[in-house]
């Protein structure tokens, strides 16, 4: 939790007054059960029923000063703990976008939506009780006491002893159960991970008619979470009952021990209501206190797992020499290749084998590259190295002359524009998605952009043209339309490298041939990586790379690759012989 506070410094006036005023409402509580002894004493005592009426109206009084004190607390408490969680928010979400690939599915998607939103929600809630009670609780409690104290030391001595054994219990069961509530959360990420992958999924588990399946999945996990909860919640549920055993034994003794000294005189009626009056206010404060310390430890469990991901050190955190952009710009320049591979391979996190072995290649500058291999042959891995999303195990790569290691992040993906294999849009306008490849573009750049990606045409047909609306994750448009939108937001940025990751599956051949056409009469001819599975995709390429289960086994043309690779060739033929293919 320490290293998440200092996200709160900009809230630390808000954090300071909300409890300062619950403290002064603390402090009118105090008084309330010594306005009673003297009502008692005083007032009753002597049958004067205008002292009685002037002390009620001062309780009145000490009453409209206590839940004014409160409201203030509360509006400080609230604007404190949410403006504390919103910056964690914002801290985490940045921190997010700049972990690399390799980090993030080591962390994984579903783990870091847990604690982007129910985590953070718990250290929301844990904050806002926290600054209500932290000082109101034992200020009551540890004031009851010493008033107790002042009202009769002999009977101080009862709550004295009953403040540390309550204080063993509340402390005990914390203890125990922080460990627990990450458990629970942990279960709660599994929970996540099927409930997406089911929604994601919907239409291949009707397909395949896997409801009963996936019914009885998400049943096991959802009871597997439940019984966590439950049994955290059985240790936490003992709290109250442990403490009003404890305290109805202290007014036990309490009223046994005054009773004594009311008839010895030692003490009179309103002392020993005073006193029970205070054991009231302990419990009732107790339980308060009960339930910030449950709420407490969730949050510091929370709050770990937040500060996990916030600990994770990114890539741009690394000491590692960077180039800058101006000495990029002039090895661009001068570069003869745009990439260079050697004896590269590649490995997940935690995989059993190597995804990429021994890779070597060089690309000319201005060349189109084309990558095929069957699939899981390890092509989308490949040109994931290319922009550094995941970094080589083994071997190392040249970015125009300059290994990718001394290159900044950002400017290196600065000069690529990047057509992941799944299309995906934002929601907005057709306008809002391309300035993503260049906030700076033109309305004609954007017209051109569109039709050197074959995407013109039915843009133009779309009423509002670039400012139709795009939905979420781009439901209103097909397959096709994604790809090619997604292109030319790649293209608009006139990047020095472009890949295009299996961007055309979706595409008619007419329009695949169209498309390649396209993008070789570009004017600033940027050098192209094709992933494809079609042979008519890439066989136009100065350099086609053929891999088979992470090996390169052909480098070449696509004459050249007939003749010499075997695996090139059967893919060929696959597609060309039997399945009557033409470029």
């Amino acid at each position: 939790m320490k290293k998440l506070l200092k996200y709160m410094k900009p809230y630390r006036k808000e954090a300071i007054l909300g409890p300062l005023f619950k403290g002064f409402e603390a402090f009118f509580e105090l008084m309330i059960p010594l306005v009673v002894a003297s009502i008692i004493n005083v007032g009753i005592g002597n049958a004067d029923n205008v002292y009685v009426i002037g002390m009620c109206g001062l309780m009145v009084g000490l009453g409209i000063f206590g839940l004014t004190s409160t409201l203030i607390a509360q509006y400080f408490a609230a604007k404190a703990a949410v403006g504390f969680s919103s910056n964690i928010r914002s801290a985490v979400f940045r921190h997010i976008q700049s972990l690399s690939y390799s980090q993030t599915d080591e962390l994984t998607t579903d783990s870091l939506i847990t604690r982007m939103t129910s985590d953070i929600n718990l250290v929301q809630t844990g904050t806002n009780l926290f600054l209500r009670l932290f000082i109101r609780s034992p200020f009551i409690v540890f004031g009851a006491m010493i008033m107790a104290f002042i009202v009769d030391p002999p009977s101080g001595t009862v709550f004295a002893v009953t403040i540390p054994a309550l204080s063993v219990v509340v402390f005990g069961i914390m203890l125990i159960s922080i460990p627990l509530y990450k458990k629970v959360q942990s279960r709660l990420d599994r929970l996540l991970s099927i409930t997406r992958e089911n929604l994601s999924g919907t239409r291949p588990i009707r397909a395949f008619r896997r409801e009963h399946d996936e019914i009885e999945n998400f049943d096991s996990a959802n009871e597997n979470n439940s019984h966590a909860q439950r049994f955290v919640g059985r240790i936490t549920s003992m709290m109250n009952p442990l403490t009003y055993i404890i305290i109805n034994l202290a007014i036990v003794v309490l009223i046994n021990m005054g009773a004594l000294r009311v008839d010895n005189g030692i003490i009179n009626q309103g002392q020993l209501i005073a006193l029970v009056n205070y054991m009231s206010q302990i419990l009732i404060e107790l339980i308060k206190l009960a339930n910030l310390i449950i709420q407490l430890t969730k949050a510091l469990a929370s709050a770990k797992r937040i500060e996990a991901i916030l600990e994770v050190e990114t890539l741009s955190s690394l000491e590692t020499k960077k180039t800058t952009a101006g000495n990029f710009d002039d090895d661009i320049k001068n570069a003869e290749f745009a990439v260079e591979f050697y004896n590269v391979g590649l490995r997940y996190k935690n995989g059993g084998d190597d995804v990429l072995s021994n890779i070597s290649f060089k690309t000319p500058k201005a060349s189109v590259v084309g990558i095929i291999g069957s699939t899981g042959s390890g092509k989308t891995s490949l040109v994931n190295l290319i922009p550094k999303f995941y970094d080589a195990t083994n071997g190392h790569i040249k970015i125009f002359g300059k290994d990718i290691n001394e290159i900044d992040e950002g400017e290196l993906r600065k000069h690529m524009g990047i057509v992941p294999q799944k299309a995906t849009l934002f929601a907005g306008t057709i306008r809002s998605n391309l300035l993503w490849g260049n906030p700076d573009a033109t309305d004609d750049e954007l017209w051109d952009a569109l039709r050197n990606a074959q995407a013109e045409d039915f843009v133009r047909q779309k009423e509002g043209g670039l400012d139709a609306s795009v939905e979420q994750g781009g439901r209103n448009f097909s397959g096709g339309q994604k790809q090619r939108l997604t292109i030319a937001r790649a293209i608009v940025r006139r990047p020095q490298i472009l890949i295009l990751d299996d961007s055309a599956s979706a595409l008619d051949y007419a329009t695949d041939a169209a498309l390649r056409r396209s993008l070789g009469s570009l004017d600033y001819h940027p050098t192209t990586f094709i992933v494809s599975q079609r042979t008519a995709s890439i066989q136009h390429a100065d350099m086609i790379v053929v891999l088979d289960d992470g090996y390169t086994v052909g480098i070449g043309q696509h004459s050249e690759l007939l003749q010499s690779c075997e695996v090139y060739e059967e893919i060929y033929s696959s597609q060309f012989k039997k399945g009557g293919e033409t470029a």
